[in-house]
């Protein structure tokens, strides 16, 4: 498939003033509603990843296949710009090149690659801790080396505004922007000081997680650089708890009938494609 053109857009959107809310996307048909419903970019993260396809917390036991299978079963499904969390590139800076290899054949826009210590490490302490600066910016070097389509996304991502502090965090930022990255993922910690700080250090755009007040103002964090903020992945919780309350009715006695907030047979058509396959159906196999 050509993933040139929606690489093209989301290049266009990081480029622009604006900033946008992405879709939490995890399958097909995820992707096409939010595509229908008019956003501009998806994002599938490696926790909902482990969950769509594991069912499994976010621990990175999620393998690179899995993960850049199901990518590209998004991007395949409709036009969606798609950005994904591809974790610390699953292993070094030569894993990182695999990453990036895996997940632009599977037609993703943009993957931030980030500097947490992953998975996590023997002993008792769970507490989440940094790379050095200098392994990170081999890891976004190895990244952007491997990349074939320069219209790819790279960001490089960290955590150090809610593991060390806002100096870190912009020495970890200008390192990675040296390195050539296109934009710079803040995860986690945010903080109207910290977006502040950075943003003025840096002239590469920023990607961000969501939050309340000025973070919750697409026009104030379109101001400080930023162009796409999360705002978490609710429609996979929304999904969950929609399949339990149907499957728990069910068992409960409820009729097929009687269930309520099912998606009408009109929607279910329309996100299947219907049309396309009774039209592809007639031209090919000769039916009516």
């Amino acid at each position: 498939m050509n993933w040139t053109e929606r690489r093209e857009r989301f290049r266009a959107l990081i480029a622009g003033k604006r900033c946008v809310h992405p879709g939490s996307v995890y399958d097909a048909m995820s992707a096409r509603i939010a595509e229908d419903l008019g956003f501009e970019v998806g994002i599938f993260s490696g926790s909902i990843g482990s969950m769509a396809v594991l069912g499994a917390p976010d621990l990175v036991v999620l393998t690179l296949t899995e993960f850049a299978g199901q990518a590209f079963r998004i991007c395949r499904a409709g036009n969606l710009c798609l950005l994904v969390d591809a974790d610390h590139g699953y292993g070094n800076a030569l894993n990182v090149r695999r990453t990036v290899e895996e997940l632009e054949t599977a037609g993703v826009c943009a993957m931030s690659i980030e500097d947490t210590v992953l998975p996590r490490a023997f002993g008792p302490n769970g507490k989440p801790t940094l790379i050095s600066i200098e392994e990170g910016v081999g890891k976004m070097k190895a990244a952007l080396a491997a990349r074939q389509d320069k219209n790819l996304v790279i960001a490089g991502r960290t955590s150090a505004l809610a593991i060390t502090d806002i100096p870190d965090t912009i020495r970890r930022a200008k390192a990675y922007e040296a390195a050539g990255v296109d934009a710079i993922f803040l995860a986690g910690g945010l903080t109207v000081e910290g977006i502040e700080a950075v943003s003025a250090e840096i002239k590469v755009p920023l990607i961000t997680g969501g939050g309340a007040g000025s973070l919750a103002d697409l026009d104030w964090m379109a101001a400080h650089k930023v162009r796409v903020a999360l705002q978490g992945h609710a429609p996979f919780s929304a999904a969950v708890q929609a399949v339990y309350n149907t499957l728990k009715a069910l068992r409960d006695g409820t009729k097929p009938s009687d269930l309520h907030s099912i998606a009408p047979a009109e929607m279910m058509k329309k996100y299947t494609r219907a049309d396309d396959y009774a039209q592809w159906t007639k031209n090919y196999l000769g039916g009516s």
